[in-house]
């Protein structure tokens, strides 16, 4: 867990500044990695395990207090969304979104922001962009929610928004011209390719980490295997339209992240 914590630590926020239409980042100053002190739940999906990890680096900045997180706010019983985190930093209020996700970049599926959709092709970073800007941040101004703020004595016009968006994505196989749109290109994590393409890699070894795994930087003190492992693993994946995030080791030891897509 401790890997998976840095693994997130270490990962670069998406963008710096202001993003479609205003999303603005959250970066702490002076950050510095320390151990993950939290328990985390078992079976939680991935970016809810980043949650708890997202906090507890949050806890441990002597210049942020937590005031609350995970807030769910209600409507006559029904849950109109979640507050990730109410934080003040050097006395600044703050309502702060945080995102973890993994894109590929598809340039026949849109352009720009529009060319990043996720492994198995079911979410894409325009649609989570829109839902932070027209759901999740606007949340934060419903008469549910100002009413719990109140219970917290904290007047609604002291907040600022911000989000906390980190993120791997990959490039397609030999492909460098990238349309980034704002995006950092330090979160470039590898590449992805299609699963008839992967006998390319015959001659190098092989690491299938656990999706939780997904997070860790890869290195070389883990079981690989060879090529004809390897692929029978992938194949039961690729059956279940699932793309495998795939460590391969090549001959000279360079370590790369690939993605095996099914779908084209």
């Amino acid at each position: 867990m401790q890997s998976q914590y840095e693994g997130y630590f270490y990962t670069p926020l998406l963008w710096h500044g202001s993003l479609l239409g205003g999303l603005k980042y959250f970066e702490l100053d002076n950050n510095v990695l320390k151990t993950f002190n939290g328990i985390i739940p078992e079976r939680l999906r991935l970016g809810k395990r980043v949650e708890y990890f997202a906090l507890s680096n949050l806890s441990q900045q002597s210049q942020i207090e937590l005031i609350a997180n995970n807030v769910q706010i209600q409507r006559e019983k029904i849950t109109l969304g979640e507050l990730d985190c109410i934080l003040k930093m050097n006395g600044q209020l703050t309502h702060l979104e945080i995102v973890y996700k993994f894109y590929l970049y598809v340039p026949d599926y849109g352009k720009g922001l529009g060319a990043w959709i996720g492994p198995n092709k079911k979410d894409s970073l325009i649609e989570k962009l829109n839902r932070l800007k027209n759901h999740q941040l606007p949340l934060l101004h419903q008469p549910e929610c100002i009413n719990y703020l109140k219970t917290k004595q904290i007047e609604i016009n002291v907040i600022v928004q911000r989000v906390l968006f980190k993120a791997q994505l990959f490039l397609p196989e030999a492909l460098d011209d990238v349309d980034y749109e704002g995006l950092n290109e330090a979160c470039i994590a590898g590449r992805y390719i299609h699963y008839i393409f992967f006998n390319k890699f015959r001659d190098c070894k092989f690491f299938i980490p656990d999706k939780y795994d997904w997070l860790v930087i890869p290195h070389s003190n883990v079981d690989w295997v060879i090529y004809e492992k390897a692929i029978f693993n992938i194949k039961e994946f690729i059956d279940r339209e699932f793309s495998p995030l795939v460590w391969i080791k090549h001959p000279n030891g360079v370590i790369q992240k690939y993605f095996i897509i099914w779908w084209s």
